[in-house]
Parts: C-alpha cells; structure tokens; sequence
C-alpha cells in the first residue's frame, strides 16, 4: 500500500464539481501513472467519460522518446485514443487558440523534480497564461517533489538570465511541488489564471520519493532512477561545459567526467566539508552517445548517503571550479543554442546567474559564494511558505 496518493488518483476517486459536464485536456507523459502504473490518460477516460477530447506533450514528447535538448516532437494523433497529441516543445511552447479551443479546462499531470533548470514547470506556466488569455481553467494533479519540501539551496534566477529553463527569480532547488509552484506563478509571478490546485494525501515535506511507496517512472529519458533526481540540481550544469553529464551511460547524472581529468589531482583542490551527505568515488566510464562519446571518460560516481544533509548544487560548483582551475586550457563552456536561447551562453541559463560564473571562474571561494545568496534565499523561504499545501 502507498503512503501517498497523488493528485491524478484524488481527482478520479472525488471528481470536483468544476469538471462536471466540461471539456478536458491533459498534459501528460509516460511519468503521469498512478500507484498501479495506469497511465493518467486511462483513469481521467475512464472517470470522465466522453470528456477527455485532447492530450498535450512537455519536453521530449508523449512518449518520452526524445532524449535530448532543443530535439522536437511534432503535434500527432493517439493511437489509442484517436485524440489530438499538441506538443508544447518546439517551434510553438505557448499554446494557441486553436490548441486551447477543444477544451474548457487543462489537466496537467507531470512528475517534476525539484529544480528550476527543468522545462516541464515553464510549459506549466505557459499554459496557464495561455489559459488566462482564452479564458480556460487549470487543474493541476499534483505530485510529490523527489528531492521533499524541506530543502532549497542555490543563488536566485537573476534578471537578464531568464529563458525556457528559468522564467522565474526562484533557486536550482526550489523545495515545492508542482501544485504549489502554480500557485506561486499565479499568485507571486502574477499570471492570474483560474487555477485549481488536487492536493495529494499523505505527502510530507520530509518524505523521500521512496517514502511516498510510489512507482518511478523517468519524467524524461535521463532521469531514470530517484538516484538521478536527486544530483540533477547540482549535476544540470555539466550540459553547460564539455565535461560529460553521464548521458550516454546507464547512470546519467550519476556520472560525470571527460578523457582529460584525473580523479586524485581533481580532488586535492576541493573543499571536502561541501561533500556533506555523498561519497564522490573515482570511475572511469565510456559514453556510447552524447559527448565524449566512443572515448573513456576518466570522473566520479555521486553516491547520496545522507540526502538530509547533501548539497547537490555545491557539490558540483566546487568540482566546476577545480576542473576551470586545474585544467584552464582543455575546460571549456557549450556555445548556443540551447534551449532556443542563440546568443547567451548556455552556462549562465544554467546557473541563474552570470556573477557565479565570474566568481567560480576568478577562484572566489565558494563558501564565499554560497554565503552571497543566503539572504535572497531566506527572503524567498518565507515567500513559499505562503504557497505551501502540505506541511
């Protein structure tokens, strides 16, 4: 038996009265299961019968199929259902009329993982301006965060770094659900949808995801196991660099390294107090796709001992600034695109903020670095905490 129901099961066992006689869409992926590993798009058809009349994908398709950035999935129709599949990732990210017009309220079911370098939180926020201007409503199911709810850490999105993988000022691990970020969009960021919220049973801000007794199923092709979820907000920023994020491999994020790193070198130049919580251990691993792709990467394996305490986030800025230290001229940053951004540098997307780059890059201690987004960090803990559903 579960300890959590998500909001997917809540909405088809007690349907709200706002879904009575309407037209529903859903934005999904194979990630939006119930307890049973039923996808979202079987329960709402069969709790809603005949109201169900179009399907939307988020980044890498409705399958999933898509590995990965700025690689498109295109509108289809479902196989099983005949329904219309609009996808909001590619050259169209903000639904048009003609893809609201099926439709008097948008489903959105989708597995987030806790950081605000994930696309799936700003198509959310697209549709619900979306909403707003054609006079639609959003219901959102909500779903656990894999990282819990008690934990944020990272500087904030800075002004002049806002893109498709960072619309709003919040920090790389935000510590709120899905549910409670539409909240915050609408009531912080000033979207002002009409948006309703179905809450989860039985989730705690404490929980880890294999607390929740829920299956895992990959929100995207990279992030397969909660294992990956929980380094992505640190581990995100290699997709910035030419050091290889473990795509290509069985342990994507997990991993990390290139041909030209040495393990023992690399770490006589980290602090090892911001290696709280996880035990960094030297491997040596071979791409078959991605970067580096064919040749032995030479890195290290993030084993997550103690999530209560590990900082993914400074775990991997203190190992971008030993790499841009010991190896200034084989280290090197990705040009754009990235994530229909042409001009900026992918890094500073990433990271919210071109003064971290500066800093990481001009030997600032981290603690040093750290110690700047405290503040705006405790500003925006107490901000959330008037979004907050679940204690």
């Amino acid at each position: 038996m579960t300890a959590v129901k998500t909001g997917l099961e809540i909405v088809c066992e007690s349907p709200p009265p706002s879904l009575k006689n309407q037209r529903v869409g859903l934005l999904c992926n194979p990630a939006s299961v119930d307890s049973r590993y039923t996808h979202a798009r079987e329960r709402i058809r069969r709790a809603f019968p005949g109201q169900l009349k179009a399907l939307y994908s988020p980044q890498h398709g409705f399958y999933a199929e898509r590995q990965d950035n700025m690689i498109e999935s295109a509108d289809r129709l479902d196989p099983v259902t005949g329904l219309p599949v609009f996808s909001l990732y590619g050259d169209i990210r903000i639904p048009t009329r003609a893809m609201m017009d099926p439709i008097d309220i948008m489903l959105v079911d989708l597995q987030d993982v806790g950081t605000r370098v994930y696309t799936f939180i700003y198509t959310l926020s697209h549709c619900m301006e979306a909403a707003r201007q054609y006079g639609k409503k959003i219901i959102v199911l909500d779903r656990p965060n894999p990282l819990g709810g008690l934990q944020v850490e990272g500087n904030l999105l800075a002004p002049g770094c806002s893109s498709f993988v960072g619309r709003y000022p919040i920090p790389m691990r935000h510590g709120l659900t899905i549910g409670e970020l539409a909240i915050l969009f609408n009531t912080r960021f000033g979207i002002g949808c009409d948006l309703e919220v179905v809450s989860m049973q039985g989730w705690k801000r404490a929980m880890t995801f294999s607390q929740t007794g829920l299956p895992w199923v990959a929100p995207s092709p990279n992030l397969p196991t909660p294992a990956s979820a929980m380094v992505y907000p640190g581990q995100v920023i290699w997709e910035g660099t030419n050091i290889s994020e473990g795509r290509g491999t069985t342990l994507p994020f997990e991993l990390f390294g290139a041909p030209f790193l040495t393990p023992d070198r690399l770490m006589e130049n980290i602090d090892t107090s911001l290696l709280s919580g996880a035990v960094l251990r030297p491997v040596v691993f071979e791409p078959t796709s991605n970067k580096w792709e064919g040749h032995p990467c030479n890195g290290f394996q993030i084993h997550v001992t103690d999530p209560g305490v590990y900082s993914s986030y400074a775990v991997s800025l203190a190992f971008y600034q030993a790499i841009h230290q010991t190896y200034p001229d084989r280290f090197a940053y990705k040009q754009p695109p990235y994530e229909y951004e042409y001009e900026r540098l992918p890094m500073d997307l990433i990271l919210g903020d071109r003064q971290i780059r500066f800093q990481i890059e001009t030997g600032t201690p981290l603690t040093t670095i750290i110690s700047g987004w405290k503040a705006p960090l405790s500003a925006y803990t107490k901000m959330i905490e008037t979004v907050y559903i679940y204690k």
